[in-house]
């Protein structure tokens, strides 16, 4: 019993660091590259008819090319609202739209805004790895909850306690290798 309670705290823990993971994957996929990518207007919203709706959910996306994305609205009647949205965005840039498509041109980043870049991105892998580590801690604090409580071994406590820091120090490499991997992107010209 004690050691189903102990393995059930340890696959809740690994599930919710993988997905603090994955949310740092969606977050820097939301960070500009050179490149142009559907992630970084898919979650936009916009005033679709009175309630806002994801861009995802009213358009297409293509890449012809690298810094080109097209928007291909599924209901042309959205065309002004997405256009809209894109405007006020923070991606800073300017949609054009011939009225089937709209095309967005994403200029070259100067070398002081992909620096800026980096640190934000750096800071959202800080926060990730963070949140993994607090998981870690309210993981520990079950597991010795069910030592005082339920009378786990401290043997078995110890064992567990090593697979949960294993755990944890395989989470934050990963993010460090998103990280790199987004720094290279960022920094590649």
């Amino acid at each position: 019993m004690d050691d189903e309670m102990a393995a059930l705290v340890l696959d809740e823990a690994k599930d919710k660091m993988a997905k603090t993971v994955e949310h740092v994957k969606v977050e820097f996929g939301t960070v500009r590259t050179g490149r142009a990518a559907p992630a970084l207007v898919e979650n936009l919203q916009v005033d679709y008819y009175g309630s806002m709706t994801p861009l995802k959910q009213l358009a297409g996306f293509t890449v012809p090319e690298a810094r080109m994305l097209v928007v291909s609205p599924f209901d042309k009647g959205s065309m002004a609202s997405i256009e809209k949205a894109i405007s006020s965005s923070e991606l800073g840039i300017t949609p054009s739209n011939d009225g089937q498509v709209i095309r967005l041109a994403f200029p070259p980043l100067t070398e002081e805004r992909r620096k800026d870049l980096v640190k934000i991105v750096r800071q959202k892998a800080e926060d990730g790895k963070v949140q993994v580590r607090n998981h870690r801690r309210s993981s520990r604090q079950e597991l010795d909850a069910l030592e005082k409580d339920s009378g786990l071994s401290s043997d078995d406590h110890e064992r567990i306690a090593k697979q949960l820091e294993k755990i944890t120090q395989s989470s934050i490499e990963e993010i460090d290798e998103l990280l790199t991997h987004k720094e290279r992107e960022l920094l590649d010209v």
